[in-house]
């Protein structure tokens, strides 16, 4: 049998722990590895050789100098996420710059700005990202740290699978529903676990599982924290013991321990808990927020959060980051001495999807109480996860395939984030988060922007207003400095983090004045969150759901911003 290329190029051996490395300057190689999970091996692009990538701790102020070696025989690239920093530094080949040839150097080079925080690093080449290719990166401050702490961790989470991620991608643009392992069965029906009959009918009518919370779930993915795996499953709990798989931050009894949080997933929102402590949240994306006790909180693909613990026993604790769709969890241990070990909970029972997913709120059955009238199933277009309305179809491109949109996109950001809904205890909703020092710019918006998050599940398409990155949209154009109110309008049944590169925006949840400062933003199912942009990055910028292979798929734009007249 022929070795394939990656291996005759040369393997530098099983990928080891990740370190820290910081100074102005730093060399990085990217490069093929052994990736093992578990007990198991698999082929994974890395930097520095390990998975997660080397910690990067960089300072304010400081000129620094990342010299980056591609030793794959392809491209790649690393984009450096939530730094402000000048466009041809960012990393997105063929928008910021041409990308790393295989066998070349390339020195990313920029000045640090005044933004003390965690933030984390990755590819933006051919899917290198789901592959193994990412890092957690970190921002220390020149001035005394708003955050008091006394001891730090940095935890990465991801999702890992032994199958390609293009053969990922493949198996849903041949079945949308390839990697669903908990559909509504006649069992659940019979238990009670799953919708009403009546409820179930109706949902089948418009072909639509109420299930359908993640398109990739643990069906192929293992989930990770700092590449290492602990799961609820019998095969994970056997692979995390026979590989001693038991990843550990370790605390002092009464100190205040500060957990930057990292959701480096492909396709995973996670939901954060640590039973038998309360979560402080103090930063969000990087940027220091009020600070908010909660109980559980979800972390959206390639969001950030800084959370602060303070345990008072002398015992160990699970730092449990359990799927959005609950198909999966994984485990780390916060103890006062190594050896410890936290209990891995039972994964709790599997949400469902309701109406108000839909966007379809006013017509919710609890409000309806009976089947859908005639005219009601008629509206649905049962393919594409959406409403028809023929007044909102006029304001925007429809591509090949992409049926008409929601007629009511509704502002669910003081909901519940997905599968969160019935728990009872405090969980953290968007509108609850509250920047630390006032926003900068108080002007009023001078012109507002819808974007529509469309989809074709049969066909695995995922697009902005219709249309996919590939059928060549114009960008999205802004006149530099303006102030501009953005709406992500999601007509589909999945929620999607969506990312600006270059820029924070202010999300308007309620708190004028004090609008949380992020790059990403999590569009519940059915949902609207709207956004003010000040467009102070000159340069073209990538504009994508983080999801990737709904980047991937088509769910992508450009934003272009110039001192020339913009337009939308």
């Amino acid at each position: 049998m022929m070795m394939p290329a990656w291996a005759r190029s040369g393997t530098p051996g099983l990928a080891g722990p990740m370190t820290t490395v910081s100074g102005p300057h730093i060399d990085l190689t990217i490069g093929h590895a052994m990736i093992g999970i578990g007990g198991r091996t698999g082929h994974g692009v890395t930097v520095n050789g390990t998975m997660p990538g080397p910690i990067i701790r960089l300072k304010e102020g400081q000129d620094v100098r990342l010299r980056v070696k591609n030793t794959l025989l392809e491209d790649s690239s690393i984009h450096w996420h939530g730094l402000i920093l000048p466009f041809n530094m960012d990393g997105v080949p063929g928008i910021s710059f041409p990308g790393i040839k295989g066998g070349e150097t390339f020195d990313y080079e920029f000045k640090v700005q005044p933004q003390a925080g965690t933030y984390w690093y990755h590819s933006h080449s051919n899917m290198q990202e789901a592959m193994g290719m990412f890092g957690g990166l970190i921002v220390d401050p020149v001035e005394p740290d708003p955050i008091g702490y006394d001891r730090e961790h940095l935890i990465i989470l991801s999702d890992w699978s032994f199958t390609h991620p293009h053969k990922i991608w493949r198996n849903l643009k041949v079945m949308g529903d390839y990697y669903k392992n908990q559909k509504q069965t006649a069992a659940g029906l019979l238990k009670g676990k799953d919708q009403p009959l009546k409820d179930r009918v109706m949902w089948g009518q418009m072909l639509m599982d109420p299930a359908d919370i993640s398109d990739v779930t643990a069906a192929t993915y293992t989930y990770l924290i700092n590449g290492q795996t602990s799961g609820d499953n019998p095969w994970a709990l056997w692979a995390a013991h026979a590989s001693g798989d038991n990843w550990t931050a370790l605390f002092k009894v009464g100190e205040r321990v500060r957990l930057r949080i990292v959701n480096g997933s492909v396709m995973t929102n996670f939901n954060i808990r640590i039973p038998g402590l309360a979560l402080t949240v103090v930063a969000a994306d990087g940027l220091p927020v009020q600070p908010v006790e909660t109980d559980e909180f979800q972390i959206a693909v390639a969001e950030t959060y800084d959370v602060i613990v303070q345990p008072h026993e002398h015992q160990a604790y699970g730092i449990i980051a359990e799927a959005v769709d609950r198909s999966g969890l994984c485990r780390a241990t916060l103890a006062p001495q190594l050896g410890m070990v936290a209990a891995v909970p039972p994964r709790r029972e599997r949400p469902l999807l309701t109406m108000k997913d839909m966007g379809m709120g006013a017509m919710d059955h609890a409000a309806m109480g009976h089947d859908m009238s005639d005219e009601e199933m008629a509206a649905m277009d049962h393919g594409s996860m959406k409403m028809r309305d023929p007044s909102v179809a006029p304001q925007v491109k429809l591509g090949p395939g992409v049926a008409s949109l929601s007629p009511i996109a509704q502002d669910r950001i003081g909901d519940r984030p997905t599968g969160l809904e019935k728990e009872d205890h405090r969980v953290l909703t968007y509108a609850e988060l509250k920047s630390l020092l006032p926003n900068a710019d108080t002007r009023e918006p001078s012109r507002t922007i819808d974007v529509h998050l469309t989809a074709n599940m049969e066909r695995y398409m995922w697009s902005f207003d219709g249309e996919k990155f590939s059928d060549k949209t114009e960008p999205l154009a802004f006149r530099h400095n303006e102030r501009v109110r953005v709406n992500l309008i999601n007509h589909t049944m999945m929620p999607h983090p969506i990312h600006l590169h270059g820029h924070f925006f202010e999300v308007v949840n309620g708190n004028p004045g004090h609008h949380p400062r992020k790059n990403v933003v999590n569009v519940l199912p059915g949902g609207k969150v709207s956004f003010d942009l000040t467009a102070d990055a000159l340069g073209d910028w990538a504009f994508h759901c983080h999801m990737l292979l709904h980047m991937h798929s088509g769910m992508f734009r450009v934003v272009t911003v110039r001192h020339e007249e913009g337009r939308a």
